[in-house]
């Protein structure tokens, strides 16, 4: 029996099929708008995966997720598999991605931002207000991958996303 392959027309359908697949902690953004579905591999079938960093505990329901999507539209055969290497980064977030992510009110990185040293990360801009004035308040955040800042201006706390 030969391996399964994945044309063209089927991997555009597992993408599109991937961008309604919600992020289990941010449900307003899809496995895709995140960056978190690397591409999918043709043979043998499979949606490459690498979580927003090693050891997050949403990568099992993001796992678990895309199984439940892939089965409901009959593709069994595609296997879901977590790639580590190279690490996620903040620059695989989507520009739709990254507009979805401040409507909820969480700070997104500004693209460019993984490259540049954690020590000279610039001020978040504010979800709420978009004012500049913001600071860190601790590294920690909703979630280990979000760092928890507050605006100068309206005073409202928000999520970063730390930048990596």
């Amino acid at each position: 029996m030969a391996p399964a392959v994945l044309d063209d027309a089927a991997i555009d359908r597992i993408m599109a099929l991937l961008g309604e697949v919600p992020d289990p902690e941010i449900p307003v953004v899809s496995v895709t708008d995140l960056g978190i579905v690397r591409g999918i591999r043709a043979v043998p079938p499979a949606v490459m995966i690498t979580p927003t960093y090693t050891g997050c505990p949403a990568t099992l329901a993001i796992e678990a997720s895309i199984r439940i999507a892939l089965d409901a539209a009959g593709l069994r055969d595609v296997a879901v598999e977590t790639v580590l290497s190279p690490p996620w980064t903040t620059d695989w977030i989507s520009d739709g991605g990254r507009e979805r992510l401040r409507a909820y009110g969480i700070a997104p990185p500004p693209k460019g931002a993984a490259a540049r040293s954690f020590k000279a990360e610039p001020p978040a801009e504010c979800p709420q207000c978009r004012s500049s004035r913001t600071q860190e308040v601790s590294r920690f955040g909703s979630t280990p991958c979000k760092a928890l800042w507050r605006c100068l201006d309206c005073h409202e706390p928000f999520d970063r996303f730390k930048c990596h």
